[in-house]
């Protein structure tokens, strides 16, 4: 089965250093197979037989002991992948126009429900929910205005890792190739 890894908040504003390399060699000794990385905020695509579900802690474990810290790792499946990318419609980008973001969701608040808990502005947000993540969409002349923005901080931020759209894309086509 072909998986992406994302990890939350590594190589962000100096704070838990992660060299891509050196993360690409230690999945490559958990025994995972076509292991590549892209860009340096945390994004592993690989091959493996075991499921998601040993995967995570498996490859938590192993950054811990490695780089000394803690990093969540998410793992999603090329087919949840897939399911996620359906809901996106084409022409929401993240561009100069619009922001665009993809908020995966750990297992814990992976739920329709869990739209309650943002601050969501109708006439300004647009916001999708599908199993594995939110999709946020808005202008960005209205970002600032944005309800969403106050999610940062919130215990459900720490739940979820965000990838812009356009890195969702390019890790989409990474696992379909």
């Amino acid at each position: 089965m072909k998986y992406i890894a994302l990890l939350r908040g590594i190589n962000v504003g100096g704070n838990s250093l992660v060299s891509m390399k050196q993360l690409k060699e230690l999945f490559e000794t958990l025994g995972l197979e076509a292991v590549r990385t892209y860009i340096n905020s945390g994004n592993v695509l690989f091959e493996s037989k075991l499921t998601a579900a040993k995967l995570s802690p498996k490859i938590e474990a192993a950054i811990e002991h490695e780089f000394k810290f803690p990093v969540s790792v998410l793992v999603k499946s090329q087919p949840e992948i897939e399911a996620i990318a359906k809901v996106i419609p084409d022409n929401w980008q993240n561009n100069t126009e619009m922001k665009t973001d993809v908020m995966f969701l750990w297992a814990d608040v992976d739920d329709r429900s869990t739209l309650k808990q943002l601050q969501i502005k109708p006439e300004l947000d647009h916001v999708t929910y599908v199993k594995g993540a939110i999709i946020w969409h808005v202008l960005r002349k209205h970002v600032s205005r944005s309800g969403l923005l106050k999610i940062v901080g919130t215990p459900l931020y720490k739940k979820m890792t965000i990838r812009n759209v356009n890195t969702f894309r390019k890790l989409q086509k990474m696992l379909a190739e």
